[in-house]
């Protein structure tokens, strides 16, 4: 069991945060088996209400808790032992994170929100401030939103005083066309044009290896970031040169990947990662 990250869990959640553990690559612990594919149901807070009371912390951000017992218990000593940092959702204490991805994205919110409280991340900075509202995604370059129904690493207590949450933060977020679907804006990524020979003994053949993709996903062994690329790797090496693949598909395992936390740009960035190694 990773002791420290328990420790800083529980010292988190004694400060009214409701707390997480991720594994390597920020991902949130995979379903249990009942819980799988939102078999259960899901939990009473999940945006499709259910009867679940799984011990296990399923269900990513939902599961989040301040309850130490839940914390120290033997259900979540596995998700401890294969920890690699801790989580809290944000709109569970009160916050909204304001995720800046990059020095461009810092340097935005400096000329345009209100000072607050900042945490350094690898790449950019958390802003922090007091109060909530939804946790929609790249709301502009290198900008996404955490609040409620979302969950963000734990990094530090930053620095500065928080500052109540401002309009121009929700404003952000107004800007966004409401979407169906996990994706609120169109994709920048498209299916390869194909023109090869044609692999699928039948349409099923096809079918059966975007499921297998959006399984592997949805199981997620390892770091998220690297199971969605490798999961888009295997299905652009065996159907991408052909045609076959629709834009339709490509939604579809972006939702898969979009339901266990990953960003849109990220899914963006994975497959054009993906096709460039293949020399799509």
């Amino acid at each position: 069991m990773n002791r420290d990250l328990l420790t800083v869990a529980l010292d988190l959640a004694g400060r009214g945060l409701p707390v997480l553990p991720l594994r390597e690559g920020k991902g949130p612990m995979g379903n249990c088996r009942a819980c799988r594919k939102n078999a259960c149901g899901g939990r009473p807070n999940m945006k499709t209400p259910g009867p679940c009371e799984c011990a296990d912390p399923c269900h990513a951000w939902a599961a989040a808790t301040t309850d130490p017992s839940i914390l120290t218990s033997a259900a979540w000593a596995p998700a401890w032992r294969q920890a690699a940092a801790v989580a809290y959702h944000p709109g569970g204490a009160g916050f909204t994170v304001v995720d800046l991805d990059n020095a461009d994205a810092v340097a935005w919110a400096r000329r345009n929100l209100p000072a607050t409280t900042t945490v350094a991340t690898t790449r950019g900075e958390h802003w922090i401030y007091l109060g909530t509202m939804t946790s929609p995604n790249a709301v502009r370059p290198g900008v996404d939103i955490k609040s409620v129904m979302s969950y963000a690493r734990w990094l530090g207590s930053g620095s500065g005083t928080m500052a109540p949450l401002p309009d121009a933060v929700r404003a952000l977020a107004a800007k966004e066309p409401p979407a169906a679907g996990p994706a609120s804006r169109p994709l920048t990524v498209s299916a390869p044009a194909g023109g090869g020979q044609c692999p699928h003994r039948s349409p099923a053949y096809l079918e059966r290896g975007i499921a297998m993709a959006e399984q592997r996903i949805e199981d997620a062994p390892d770091g998220i970031h690297r199971t969605v690329y490798r999961a888009f790797l295997a299905v652009l090496s065996r159907h991408g040169r052909c045609g076959c693949l629709t834009d339709a598909h490509i939604k579809r395992l972006f939702a898969a990947a979009q339901g266990k936390g990953e960003s849109l740009r990220h899914c963006e960035d994975a497959w054009s990662n993906a096709v460039a190694a293949l020399g799509m």
